[in-house]
């Protein structure tokens, strides 16, 4: 039976109303794919704290978090990856990439330009009608 890992992604805008796309580095599982910033829920950890700690880890700011954008179960072929996509914003320093290969802010109708990673696909489609 396959494990389910608790997953959260930081949707993170800034005030030209433009959204953060992170692309995973070559040594990451689904490799040179776009996703939102984030990482797994530690045990006992909830998911606005683990948001929080993952994206000073990944990016070396502060967010503060303000609601969740979506909820999905994502099927991959060794595991389910239950992904939760809050949407926050950067309340101290500068996003710099330390895992990733690159960072990049684009507005909501240019998110389908990008591939991205499946899990990350249904927070995309959601944005984009957002508009």
């Amino acid at each position: 039976m396959k494990k389910t890992v608790k997953v959260v992604a930081a949707i993170i805008e800034n005030d030209k109303n433009e959204i953060l796309c992170a692309l995973r580095s070559p040594k990451m599982a689904n490799p040179n794919r776009w996703e939102f910033p984030g990482g797994k829920v530690e045990k006992d950890e909830d998911i606005f704290s683990a948001l929080v700690r993952e994206v000073d880890e990944e990016l070396t700011c502060k967010i503060e978090t303000y609601e969740i954008h979506n909820d999905i179960i994502h099927e991959y072929e060794s595991f389910f990856i239950n992904l939760i996509a809050i949407k926050c914003k950067i309340v101290e320093g500068t996003s710099k990439p330390k895992e990733h290969s690159s960072l990049i802010w684009l507005k909501r109708e240019n998110l389908d330009s990008l591939k991205w990673a499946p899990a990350d696909i249904p927070a995309v489609e959601l944005l984009i009608k957002e508009i």
